[in-house]
């Protein structure tokens, strides 16, 4: 009720003003980056050099958004001389978005500029995990807001039902794993309200005949995003590597990984996190044991370090797969951790099958010197995001989402604002209507 209510006194608020709000949240953030960093680095393990560049790219995302807020334009439609017809983008309303934990004050803060710019009020349910990063934030910039405008509820499962079947929430986001987002669009079925999902991946790496291995094998290991132990929906976990090149890249890829140290968050130093919880840490560990069980190539990690790293922390080393089936578990599911698979290939429309072989397709990578074979993968394959000669990076402006079961809606762009209203159209007649 308090969100329905701000909604209201916040969509009614000029548009430059709401722009100037954002900013100044977005500023604020930027003052207190070193407190808001540290928390996340204790709270889920990340370290704390890459959790204090994820607060700057907060910020940018409320200062990139603030900027669009004149964008939400409608249109005419030529009606002739005694009619005019026009369309207007309204806010939807009360926007709910359930965020995850591999970035927990980036995607608090990040998911919240786009519905705040379309003048929705915002509901954020950050992770039960790792909560406090964004509830420090809700003390920073509370004030800058009306009252119900930006609203966080901490809680676990239940409190992300209640948020996506509830009527007064018109929109509900999640950034989270396939299996909870079926079930936030089984919620929010039972009222019709649309959806935004950023869901998981078990995304492809292409590496041509024709590309440097040394930078094929640099690349391979920057898109699993070791850092923060693969906890990233985009991580490119399966690599496809010609053969011509595949013994070479996987040398290095295994040498490259030497420079991932597990460690203490809390130092600035440290090249790899923590993992988000014993259980989790577990999960993936149980995964990769069974691996070796059965007989899969191990070139690097595979183990839980001992020294170096604070006791009690849920650790695991950077671990590469050599020579994997494309059937197994190994290239088919998502860990979510520091498991990457190599998988050699030889004709180009075989791997293309194999890589359009799972339900998912959030994000890919070709590296290749051929800017025709660059183009027609990309046009082959199913993802929704595909860097070419490049892995990992987010662009603002530029689209980030998936396809079939990695989600619905695109975020980091204008088209992510504009899903967060609704267009009505009006038409009036000019005909006399007063008393003659």
């Amino acid at each position: 009720r308090a969100a329905r209510a701000g909604a209201r006194a916040w969509r009614r608020t000029a548009p430059l003003a709401r722009a100037a709000t954002l900013r100044k949240m977005a500023q604020r953030l930027r003052d207190n980056a070193r407190e808001l960093a540290l928390l996340d680095a204790l709270d889920c393990g990340n370290p704390v050099s890459e959790m204090g560049s994820d607060v700057m790219v907060a910020a940018a995302l409320l200062d990139f958004f603030a900027g669009l807020v004149t964008e939400l334009k409608g249109d005419t439609i030529p009606m002739g001389h005694d009619a005019l017809d026009y369309t207007e983008r309204e806010p939807v309303g009360v926007v709910a978005r359930i965020v995850a934990y591999n970035h927990p004050l980036l995607f608090a803060m990040g998911k919240l500029a786009a519905p705040l710019a379309a003048g929705n009020a915002v509901i954020i349910k950050p992770p039960v995990q790792a909560p406090l990063s964004a509830l420090r934030c809700a003390e920073l910039i509370g004030d800058l807001l009306p009252p119900g405008v930006f609203s966080l509820i901490p809680g676990g499962a239940d409190a992300g039902a209640t948020l996506a079947a509830s009527p007064d929430v018109d929109m509900i986001g999640l950034v989270g794993s396939i299996p909870t987002g079926r079930r936030v669009m089984q919620a929010a079925a039972t009222r019709l309200k649309p959806v935004a999902l950023e869901l998981g991946g078990k995304n492809p790496f292409i590496a041509c005949p024709d590309v440097d291995p040394a930078l094929a094998a640099r690349a391979i290991v920057d898109g699993m995003n070791f850092t923060w132990c693969g906890q990233s929906c985009g991580s490119t976990s399966r690599a496809f590597v010609h053969r011509s090149i595949y013994e070479e890249v996987c040398a290095k890829v295994a040498l490259a990984c030497a420079a991932f140290v597990p460690g203490d968050p809390t130092d600035p130093a440290t090249t790899m996190g923590a993992m988000i919880s014993r259980e989790h840490r577990d999960r993936v560990k149980q995964a990769i044991d069974a691996a070796v069980a059965q007989g899969a190539r191990l070139i690097a990690g595979g183990g839980i370090p001992r020294n170096g790293v604070p006791a009690g922390g849920f650790y695991l080393e950077p671990t590469v797969f050599a020579d994997v089936a494309v059937a197994s578990p190994l290239a088919t599911e998502e860990f979510f951790g520091p498991v990457l698979a190599l998988i050699p290939w030889d004709d180009e429309q075989e791997m293309l099958s194999a890589v359009h072989s799972l339900d998912v397709g959030l994000t890919a990578a070709i590296w290749t010197a051929d800017l025709a074979r660059a183009h027609r993968l990309a046009r082959e394959i199913d993802a929704g995001f595909v860097w070419i000669n490049e892995v990992g990076k987010h662009f603002l402006g530029a689209p980030y989402g998936g396809v079939k079961q990695s989600g619905i809606g695109r975020d980091e762009c204008i088209g992510e604002m504009i899903s967060f209203t609704r267009e009505k159209n009006v038409h009036i007649n000019f005909r006399p209507v007063s008393p003659t």
